[in-house]
């Protein structure tokens, strides 16, 4: 290889001192002593298109499969708020028996509740109603049975006014909660809980993308999905969290009214059946058709436009 080199270099020098160097061949490559192999001192650009190994390595990592940090962020932070909230109304209240604190099951427990806490709300409003925002919210975000419960209770201990807008600002902070838990982890479990529903909420979803707050306000009055359902499913089928957020804000008045109200004459109850009589689950569904009408129109007017779209295209 040597050889080679100190033979070719005079000619090389002879074509760079003559007319026309600029358009001779490039230089050869120098060898490596021990191999013949040519060493190249820089690859250069790869032609455009070829796929770059850099490139090959990023494509698994977009946007979707990074970890939403700042999801798991708000997690955190709303299981602080839980923690501090209820350790802050244990220490301050006063010393006394709490046996009689836990979640009721039934009318009967929540009537014994009740009678209990009516001797704290007057002197203790604050961690009352912060222990009650932090219990409620801890079972609206990890789906924990018993929410119409603490709705009754709100109506029990706060009356009418006070108890509709506790219980929808408590609900709305636990669905909100519950959204981003899905969002991070729940994807699997709605796939195998309600495969079907997920399907038919895609559908939906997807059909009324441009009216679908008026859609999610439908849902969140009339008993088409359940709560639960819409909570989980909701960032898997992309509904924004603004529209999430807003139809829960709005959609949940209604049925927090009927509960509160019912609350507020809770020795009077038998049985939850008595909450929705006739009267009252013919409101929430007219209620839920006014919510959805101006969907259904703006769908019938996108219809009939269609036809005259394409006679004047063509």
């Amino acid at each position: 290889p040597y050889k080679l080199v100190l033979e070719r270099e005079p000619a090389r020098e002879e074509r760079k001192e003559g007319k026309g160097a600029e358009e001779s061949s490039p230089p050869l490559p120098e060898f490596h002593p021990i191999s013949s192999a040519p060493l190249l001192a820089s690859p250069g650009p790869r032609p455009a298109g070829f796929p770059q190994e850099e490139e090959e390595e990023e494509v698994g990592m977009g946007r979707e499969d990074r970890f939403p940090v700042w999801e798991a962020a708000l997690g955190a932070g709303v299981a602080a708020v839980f923690a501090a909230g209820l350790v802050g109304v244990y220490l301050s209240m006063p010393d006394s028996d709490y046996s009689f604190l836990k979640l009721p099951r039934n009318l009967h427990e929540l009537q014994i509740l009740t009678g209990h806490l009516e001797n704290y709300t007057s002197d203790y409003t604050v961690q009352v109603l912060i222990g009650y925002c932090a219990v409620y919210i801890f079972m609206q975000t990890f789906m924990i049975p018993g929410t119409i419960f603490m709705s009754l209770l709100a109506g029990a201990l706060f009356g009418q006014l006070r108890g509709v807008a506790l219980v929808v600002f408590a609900a709305s902070a636990g669905a909100s909660s519950c959204f981003f838990l899905s969002k991070l982890i729940g994807k699997p479990l709605v796939f195998v809980l309600w495969p079907d529903k997920l399907t038919f909420f895609q559908k939906q979803v997807a059909k009324r993308r441009e009216k679908l707050l008026n859609y999610m306000l439908f849902l969140r009055v009339t008993p088409t999905l359940p709560n639960t359902f819409i909570n989980l499913a909701s960032p898997i089928v992309d509904v924004p969290f603004h529209t999430f957020l807003l139809a829960t804000l709005i959609g949940l008045i209604p049925a927090a009214y009927v509960t509160v109200r019912a609350g507020i004459a809770l020795g009077e109850l038998t049985s939850l059946s008595d909450l929705y009589d006739t009267q009252s689950v013919a409101l929430l569904f007219l209620i839920g058709v006014v919510s959805v009408t101006p969907a259904l129109l703006s769908k019938d007017e996108a219809q009939d436009t269609a036809p005259e779209i394409a006679a004047g295209a063509s």
